[in-house]
């Protein structure tokens, strides 16, 4: 999964704005002034939330937003200075792997008793409603959206390889990939995830590999307790991981991240991707493929016939040390529910977080529509939790993506690397 990479550094004077600013007392017409701080930033995105913001500052006229919008690579850094000031921010974006070390650190505002009576929790899927709480039941955070991943692949390549349809499993990726791979005219089957975040795509194929014994609340453990790395099937997995590189991919994806899968597959020298639904609106403006060469397909399958999804999200939260709880909480239920929550979604090409969505034309056809299969067959497409709010994640992220690294330069094997992961995580869960 993404990143998620900086798209533009806006410069340091979005940074002097934002380690300088303090929270505001009532003006004395009792006008409450907030200040909002965005983690994923990106000048389109910016520009939205605004919109948002005057769109609710003309409802609440008694409550201005100052929006701050540093550069995505510095920003929760910025955002935890100011969070360890106490003050200084009092909504901000709050993310999947931020929410763990923030809230231990007693830096956010559960609004659980805030939104008792929230008539905003019916309107919600039952993955947001859940995505809203952690394991006590306490709200830091409400979802946005989604960032869940499906297949992007080329309808034509797979046509003229002699294929019918899409692959739907990991078997079928690797048939397919390597039947369309051609290093001599520059085409290649599958963009690989070789580089930053490498890990994320490894779990995804083992955990598709063990889905039928995974445990639902910790996509890292099996229902036996043990972790996903030792079940025999994740050394299989691997097997066919390693195999989906060198049969399939660029030999340069040993380096890949987001922005080169991405772009591999864009710019038409790769078949199949397997990314967010975020990069829909990247791809639906390339000039090397048209928009009747490529689709999206569910996110392949192991052989269980089941595949595994790890829904990653962010949302919006409340610091802590805000002076204006109530004026916040105002906020953040602007942003998710209703037109707000609905635009926010589609320009950022996120899965939704309202029922409304699965009945929405915008979502049920074209590339959109492999989501709303995902949503609609749960028995199928797992949705699992994994722990990344732990306080040890990114340690884990640096480790997993040097150890993909290895095995695909063969420097390691799948035995080795998955039993250095199960004593890892064995290790820190005790």
């Amino acid at each position: 999964m993404r990143r998620r990479t900086a798209v533009l550094a806006l410069g340091t004077a979005a940074a002097m704005v934002l380690t300088g600013c303090s929270t505001m007392s009532p003006a004395a017409d009792g006008t409450v002034t907030l200040t909002m701080v965005e983690s994923l930033t990106n000048p389109t995105r910016t520009a939205l939330l605004k919109d948002l913001i005057a769109d609710f500052q003309k409802q609440n006229p008694k409550i201005k937003v100052n929006l701050v919008s540093p550069p995505t690579e510095q920003a929760d850094q910025k955002i935890q200075q100011m969070l360890q000031s106490g003050s200084g921010v009092d909504v901000l974006e709050v993310r999947d792997i931020t929410v763990g070390p923030w809230s231990n650190n007693g830096w956010l505002h559960d609004m659980k008793t805030d939104l008792a009576g929230w008539q905003g929790w019916d309107a919600m899927t039952e993955n947001a409603v859940k995505a809203s709480q952690d394991a006590k039941g306490r709200t830091y955070f409400i979802p946005y959206g989604f960032y869940g991943l499906s297949l992007f692949y080329r309808t034509d390549l797979i046509k003229k390889a002699g294929f019918g349809q899409p692959p739907g499993s990991w078997e079928e990726l690797l048939k397919q990939a390597s039947a369309i791979n051609d290093p001599g005219e520059r085409r290649y089957g599958y963009a690989f995830r070789g580089g930053a975040n490498a890990n994320s795509n490894a779990t995804a194929i083992i955990e598709a590999y063990v889905a039928d014994q995974i445990d639902p609340a910790n996509g890292f453990k099996l229902k036996n307790g043990r972790t996903i790395f030792t079940a025999p099937e994740a050394e299989d997995a691997m097997e066919t991981y390693l195999e989906l590189f060198k049969k399939a991919s660029p030999k340069s994806s040993v380096s890949w991240g987001y922005p080169e899968m991405v772009e591999g597959f864009s710019n038409g020298s790769t078949a199949f991707l397997l990314q967010d639904p975020e990069v829909i609106a990247t791809v639906a403006q390339s000039k090397s493929i048209t928009r009747s060469q490529w689709s999206t397909a569910p996110l392949v399958a192991g052989p269980s016939g089941k595949s595994v999804q790890p829904l990653a999200t962010a949302g919006w939260g409340i610091a802590k040390g805000s002076k204006h709880t109530a004026e916040a909480v105002k906020l953040v239920e602007f942003l998710s529910q209703g037109e707000a929550s609905t635009t926010f979604t589609k320009k950022n090409s996120l899965v939704p977080i309202l029922k409304s969505a699965t009945s929405d034309s915008f979502y049920k056809t074209g590339p959109w529509s492999s989501y709303v299969t995902m949503t609609e067959h749960p028995d199928k497409y797992l949705v699992v939790t994994q722990p990344r709010g732990v306080s040890w994640w990114t340690e884990w992220q640096q480790k997993a993506d040097a150890d993909v690294q290895k095995l695909i330069l063969g420097r390691t094997t799948p035995k080795k690397l998955l039993a250095g992961w199960d004593e890892f995580w064995t290790e820190k869960w005790q």
